[in-house]
Parts: structure tokens; C-alpha cells; sequence
């Protein structure tokens, strides 16, 4: 009997021999494992070499001399709050009314359009202007915050009215500038003093003036004293109108008494 050919099967062949993706496809993987590895060796290496380094010193604050105390100052040792007197916010944070000179007593009060109550709205104080609208605006932009102001008549023809501008703190300071735009056209403008008035003495930053007597005809002759400084957040302007001549002390000793009261 003729010997048959061992010839293997398909499924012995299969065995014998996988087929050649699988190599290729090993490939890839022993490179990425082996890139992985070196990313691994490289971080060690850089951060044991920056390791053994002397630090670097860092560059000096721009601000010299900042000093900071060791330690908290222990309980009850801290320094007091300021008082009313030297803290000007406490003073003006109240009614504001109440830092207004009084009006002398048994004096009628006089016409002053707007004023109710002791206050005035920002409106009604514009129109005391040549520019009302003008006006408004400008006060509305430096943060007008309200306004305090009393107003009396001392004698047949004298009127004395005395205003507190008060202005929201921020980074216009309303006050400052009101008295100071006030201040710089009572000397060159045709309806200033026209003269650069006296220094209030401890004000720091306000004035008084004497205007010129007045002359219309028909009408009696028309006298006028003023008075300008800040204190804080609030303007304080002061004006006197009699139809007789007003003395520089009248002027003086009213706005040093309003002074006193900020």
C-alpha cells in the first residue's frame, strides 16, 4: 500500500505560522514604551541636576524700607479710634444741619428759594448761578451728595445765607474742586469781587472778599461779602448782601464761626 503524502490541514498551518500583522503591529508599542521611559529618565535627571543647584536669590521690592511690626499688638493695647474732632467723616456722616452756624436768635429767616427744612436740592442751589444748567451738571458729576444751608435776615435790609456742599468721597473730590472753581474767577471775572480777597486764618484753603458797591438806578445801592473753603467732603460758601457798606470783620468772624464748627 502506497504511502499517503503527510500534508497538514489548514488549521495545522494556522499554528505553525501566525500571521505577519501581528509582528508589525508589536512594533509600535515597544517604541512608545520605550519613548515613555526616556520622558521618565529625562524629568529625573533635570530635576536632581536643578536639585543640587545653589537657590537663587530673588530680586529686590521696588518699594524700599517696608517695616512691619514683629507681632500683633496684644488685646487692649490697640490704638483708640480718632474722635469726632479729628475724624471729619463722623462729623459729616450725621445731619449735616447741625454743623450749619445758628442764626442769632429772634432773626427772621429770609427768602431763600428751595430751602426747606434746613436742606436744599441740587436744583434749586443751581439756580442760584448765572448757568443753572451748566451748573447742575457740574455739581452732578463731582457726586453731589446733598446740601445743608440756613438763611436769615439780621436787619431791615441784610440777608445772610451760609450753605454746607456736601459731595460723595471717591476720586473726584467734588469739594475741593467746587471751592476751588469757585475761588479762581472772584478776582479776574467781571462778576467776581475783583480782588483776590484775605486768607481765612486756619482754614488752610478758604478766603473772604468785599465786592464793590453795586449802583443801579432806581434801586439802592447793593453791598456783598463772601467767604469759600473745603473742609473734607464739604464745600462751605457764605455770602452777606446788605444795602449798606459790610465791614471786612462781619465777613470774617461768620465764616471763622463755621470753621470752627467743621
Amino acid at each position: 500500500m502506497e504511502a499517503q503524502e503527510d500534508v497538514p490541514d489548514q488549521q495545522d498551518r494556522e499554528r505553525q505560522e501566525p500571521p505577519a500583522v501581528r509582528s508589525r503591529a508589536r512594533t509600535p508599542l515597544i517604541i512608545t514604551a520605550a519613548a515613555a521611559l526616556g520622558i521618565v529618565g529625562g524629568l529625573a535627571a533635570g530635576y536632581t541636576v536643578q536639585a543640587d543647584r545653589p537657590p537663587t536669590p530673588l530680586p529686590a521690592l521696588a518699594q524700599e524700607n517696608l517695616a512691619y511690626p514683629a507681632k500683633s499688638l496684644p488685646g487692649g493695647k490697640e490704638p483708640e479710634p480718632l474722635s469726632a474732632k479729628d475724624d471729619h467723616r463722623v462729623r459729616t456722616d450725621g445731619d449735616l444741619r447741625k454743623l450749619l452756624v445758628p442764626k442769632p436768635a429772634g432773626a427772621p429767616d429770609a427768602d431763600a428759594s428751595g430751602l426747606k427744612d434746613g436742606w436744599k436740592d441740587i436744583a434749586s442751589y443751581a439756580l442760584e448761578f448765572e448757568s443753572p444748567d451748566y451748573m447742575f451738571g457740574d455739581l452732578a458729576d463731582a457726586d453731589f451728595r446733598r446740601m445743608a444751608a440756613v438763611a436769615w435776615e439780621p436787619s431791615a435790609h441784610r440777608e445772610v445765607y451760609v450753605r454746607l456742599v456736601q459731595y460723595h468721597p471717591g476720586p473726584v473730590h467734588g469739594a475741593a474742586e467746587h471751592a476751588e472753581g469757585q475761588q479762581g474767577y472772584m478776582d479776574g471775572s467781571e462778576d467776581g469781587a475783583g480782588n483776590a480777597g484775605d486768607a481765612l486764618k486756619g482754614s488752610g484753603n478758604g478766603r473772604y472778599w468785599l465786592y464793590p458797591v453795586k449802583n443801579t438806578a432806581g434801586y439802592l445801592p447793593q453791598y456783598r461779602a463772601r467767604a469759600l473753603f473745603h473742609r473734607g467732603d464739604v464745600m462751605v460758601d457764605i455770602d452777606i448782601f446788605d444795602t449798606k457798606r459790610i465791614s471786612e470783620r462781619d465777613i470774617r468772624v461768620l465764616a471763622e464761626r463755621q470753621l470752627e464748627r467743621m
